[in-house]
């Protein structure tokens, strides 16, 4: 299992120096990648509940970097870490655009990105982005026929009901060939359809070990069902506790409990790799490295 770490990208801790020296911390430690999210706004009036706890978003995200200026910035101080996202909502940028900017990362930390797209879940930010709160799944779809044509093609061309590219060359090209690892994040079962037909992988949250264990099994089969070999497909999951000095309620863990309950968690979870996000419980740096070691410590415990 893959062992991963959330950028200090948003909240308390978010500055440059967190950013170089949590992720130069997390190479040495061993950590094998370094993650991101993405959160554009903190509407005084939210459109839509936050999906987790008693529906607000925690105030940690009022503060948040863009997420592959970030994993940028964190690729410039190490060399071996792989960097993911997790999640990029897609929907929002232009796919052209966004094609360039993940391939610009992807060359210059010489083929280390992960690249994980999803949906997001509030209106407002498509609000504020001038994008369609309908049909946003289609738009994800056509947003990823781009990609793979900007990506792919040595001729690029498009010509969908969204985004036009008329005939090109759009260099270069990522260094991971023929594209990077392409991660889909999503639970309602459009979403696992398109990671069962397209996808490199599947971006898990902290759910219910049984519910957790039935979408995997679903999107597999359909995998299969597709053609596709599902033991190529991988499960990425994120987990992003209020970590607690007393055990929590077993019912409770992962989202909140012991470092210990969370650890075990993941580890009976069995992903392909689990990556965790301290952003919620710590307020200093240190507090967060020496969690970041601890984890991994009992990640790595037989």
């Amino acid at each position: 299992m893959r062992i991963g770490l959330n950028l200090p990208h948003y909240g308390s801790l978010t500055s440059p120096e967190a950013v170089t020296e949590v992720s130069r911390a997390a190479e040495t430690l061993g950590y094998d990648s370094l993650w991101t999210g993405d959160r554009l706004l903190s509407p005084l009036v939210p459109s839509d509940p936050y999906p987790g706890g008693d529906g607000t978003m925690p105030a940690e995200m009022a503060t948040y970097l863009d997420p592959l200026t970030a994993l940028t910035f964190a690729a410039a101080g190490t060399s071996r870490i792989r960097l993911g996202t997790s999640t990029l909502n897609a929907p929002w940028y232009n796919p052209v655009l966004l094609a360039r900017t993940l391939t610009t990362l992807d060359v210059l930390s010489r083929g280390r990105l992960e690249v994980g797209l999803g949906l997001g879940w509030m209106r407002d930010e498509y609000t504020a982005t001038g994008v369609p709160w309908r049909g946003r799944g289609a738009r994800l779809d056509e947003i990823l026929d781009v990609l793979e044509a900007v990506w792919g093609a040595e001729v690029v061309r498009h010509e969908g009901a969204r985004f036009r590219v008329p005939d090109s060359r759009i260099e270069p090209k990522p260094a991971q060939r023929p594209r990077p690892p392409l991660l889909l994040a999503g639970l309602r079962p459009e979403a696992t359809t398109r990671i069962a037909r397209r996808a490199d992988g599947w971006l898990a949250v902290g759910l219910p070990l049984p519910y957790l264990r039935s979408l995997w099994d679903k999107i597999r089969t359909e995998a299969e069902a597709y053609g596709r070999d599902p033991a190529a497909l991988r499960m990425v999951q994120r987990l992003n506790p209020r970590l607690t000095a007393a055990p929590a309620d077993p019912a409770r863990v992962p989202a909140t409990g012991t470092l210990e309950q969370v650890a075990a968690y993941a580890k009976e979870a069995a992903a392909d790799e689990v990556f965790i996000d301290l952003t919620l419980t710590v307020t200093r740096q240190d507090e967060m490295l020496e969690l970041a070691a601890r984890f991994l410590e009992l990640m790595r415990a037989g």
